[in-house]
C-alpha cells in the first residue's frame, strides 16, 4: 500500500553515513527538469525510504518544468542520500548567472536566480560531477554521451579535468567558451578551451556521431543505424562497450532500460508530459509515472 509523499515528510536533514554502512536500494531517476511534483509521486510509487535508499540523477535537474528551484533544494537536502551529474540545462544556469548568456523567455531558472539561497544552491550544483562510476553496483551514471574512443578511465579523467574548471574560483571563463559544436573528434593533444568544450559537449549534450567516432551535434532525426550516423553508443568498436551506463538527455530515444546490452537511457520527457522513469540497480526493475507537470511553452 502507497502512502501520498508531500514535502512535509522530508527530512530536514539527513545522516551523513558512508552509504555502504548499511542496505539500501538505489534508484537511478530520469531528468527531472523542475518537474518537482511529480517526482514525489514517482518516489510514492517505488515506496522510496529516506532513510535507507539512494537516488542516482541523471541531470538536468531545472529548467522546462515549474519547479526548478524546489529540485535543486530537494536534492542538495538528500546529502549522501542522492547523486546527480550535471546536465546541458544545469550548465546553462551556471553560464546564465556567470553573465556568459541570456536567459529565454521559455526558460523556467528566474526562481533560482532571485532566490535568497542561490549563491549557495549554484556553488553546490557546480561541484557536482559529470560521471559517477559505482564499481559495486556497475553502473557509471552520465546525462549524454560518451565519445567513441573513451574507454572508462578516460571518461574518469575528462570528467575530472572540467570538474576541476567548474570549481575554481575563476569558473566563469569557461561559460564564456562553452558555447560551439567543434571539435567534433577527441585526440589527446587537445587543448584549452576546445578540449574543455569537447568533452563538456559529450557529457551533456551528445546524441550521434559518425561511424568515424566524430561527433554531430546538430542532427536532431532519430534514424537509428541508417547511412553514416549513429546514436553514440552504436558506434563500431566502442571504447566503453560493456560497461553499463545510465544516462537521460534524449526523450525521444524510445528505447527501454537495457533493451540495447549495457545501455540504459532513462529520460522519457516528464517535463513535456511524457512519463517519468526510475531504474533500480540491485534487480533491474523499471518503474514508470506519467507524468502531468506542463514545461513552459
Amino acid at each position: 500500500m502507497h502512502t501520498t509523499i508531500t514535502e512535509a515528510d522530508i527530512p530536514d536533514h539527513l545522516p551523513d553515513e558512508d552509504p555502504s554502512d548499511y542496505p539500501r536500494a538505489t534508484y537511478a531517476i530520469g531528468d527531472v527538469q523542475g518537474c518537482f511534483d511529480d517526482l514525489l509521486r514517482l518516489l510514492e510509487k517505488i515506496d522510496f525510504d529516506f532513510n535507507k535508499d539512494r537516488l542516482w540523477f541523471t541531470g538536468d535537474l531545472v529548467n522546462r518544468g515549474p519547479n526548478s528551484l524546489e529540485i535543486l533544494r530537494f536534492v542538495k537536502g538528500l546529502g549522501s542520500g542522492a547523486i546527480t551529474v550535471l546536465g546541458n540545462h544545469d550548465l546553462y544556469l551556471l553560464a546564465v548567472a556567470a553573465g556568459a548568456v541570456w536567459a529565454k523567455r521559455k526558460d523556467t531558472i528566474n526562481e533560482i536566480l532571485d532566490a535568497p539561497d542561490c549563491e549557495e544552491l549554484l556553488f553546490w550544483l557546480r561541484h557536482q560531477p559529470l560521471l559517477h562510476h559505482d564499481p559495486r553496483l556497475g553502473f557509471t551514471l552520465i546525462h549524454a554521451g560518451l565519445a567513441p574512443g573513451w574507454d572508462l578511465a578516460q571518461a574518469q579523467a575528462c570528467s575530472q579535468e572540467l570538474e576541476m574548471v567548474l570549481q575554481k574560483f575563476n569558473y566563469e571563463d569557461f561559460f564564456n567558451h562553452m558555447a560551439g559544436d567543434k571539435p567534433r573528434r577527441w585526440r589527446d593533444e587537445l587543448e584549452g578551451w576546445d578540449r574543455l568544450r569537447f568533452i563538456a559537449n559529450c557529457f551533456t549534450r551528445l546524441r550521434y556521431c559518425d561511424r568515424r567516432g566524430r561527433l554531430i551535434m546538430d542532427y536532431k532525426k532519430v534514424r537509428h543505424g541508417k547511412g553514416d550516423v549513429l546514436p553514440w553508443f552504436k558506434v563500431p568498436g566502442r571504447a566503453s562497450t560493456g560497461l553499463p551506463i545510465i544516462f537521460g538527455h534524449w526523450a525521444t530515444l524510445n528505447i527501454k532500460p537495457g533493451k540495447v546490452p549495457g545501455i540504459y537511457p532513462l529520460d522519457s520527457g516528464c517535463a513535456h508530459r511524457g512519463r517519468f522513469t526510475a531504474l533500480r540497480l540491485e534487480d533491474g526493475r523499471v518503474f514508470r509515472i506519467r507524468c502531468y507537470n506542463d514545461s513552459y511553452p
